[in-house]
């Protein structure tokens, strides 16, 4: 299984290969705001040709479909629906919470329940819980949710690993310092996300690139802080 994966849901861009046949594996990422549109193809085809692969070699596509920043998910979204389009793969839409959890689960063994909380920006956080299913898989407690920060339960956090750039929102609502709720991750990765999708391109489960599309949670991008939902 060979597939290429794109993030482009926080200030945090990242592009992975991932060819399960080698057991090989590579990405690049970096903090790069506003850079996503100009970055994200020249290094996913220089990360192929590091791999020696072609798009036409490739058995999908993968890419954070959200929620996160709504500029950034359309670039994303884009990217890969023109690329997989080209070459008639199927692509996987993945969470970026759920990748955040990925990254906490494979990273240390002994963590199995994983709290997410992401920057909404508006006042705003997304979050979910997660708990470690087979291997590093992370499944889902319950719903993605977009939540003010006075909203979020802090006095079961030791029951989780905390992760997300969000942290520190929530933090600042509670007059807390911010290494009161310091994460173990901040920021999702595009290799957690292909790691994600291969099981669901080998059980048949990726959507046409026309149906890969973000998932912004918030029903309304454009309603203002505070506003009715």
């Amino acid at each position: 299984m060979k597939l290429l994966a794109l993030d482009a849901s926080t200030e945090a861009l990242s592009v992975a290969v991932v060819d399960c046949v080698r057991g090989y594996e590579v990405e690049h990422f970096e903090i790069a705001p506003q850079a996503h549109a100009r970055r994200l193809l020249p290094l996913a085809a220089e990360l192929l040709e590091r791999a020696e692969l072609t798009l036409a070699d490739l058995d999908g596509f993968a890419f954070a479909r959200g929620p996160g920043a709504f500029t950034g998910l359309r670039i994303a979204a884009g990217l890969i629906q023109g690329l997989a389009a080209g070459v008639d793969r199927p692509v996987v839409p993945v969470s970026t919470l759920a990748a955040l959890a990925a990254r906490c689960l494979h990273n240390d063994e002994h963590v199995n329940r994983v709290r997410v909380v992401q920057d909404a920006r508006m006042g705003e956080i997304y979050t979910a819980d997660y708990v470690r299913g087979d291997g590093a898989t992370p499944r889902p407690l319950g719903d993605e949710r977009v939540i003010r920060p006075e909203m979020l339960e802090i006095e079961t956090a030791n029951e989780y690993t905390r992760a997300g750039n969000g942290w520190g929102v929530v933090a600042t609502e509670r007059s807390l310092a911010p290494e009161a709720l310091t994460p173990s991750e901040h920021w999702p990765h595009a290799l957690d996300i292909a790691r994600l999708a291969v099981p669901a391109l080998r059980h048949g489960e990726g959507l046409p690139a026309s149906q890969a599309l973000p998932v912004y949670v918030r029903d309304d991008v454009a309603r203002k802080p505070g506003g009715s939902r």
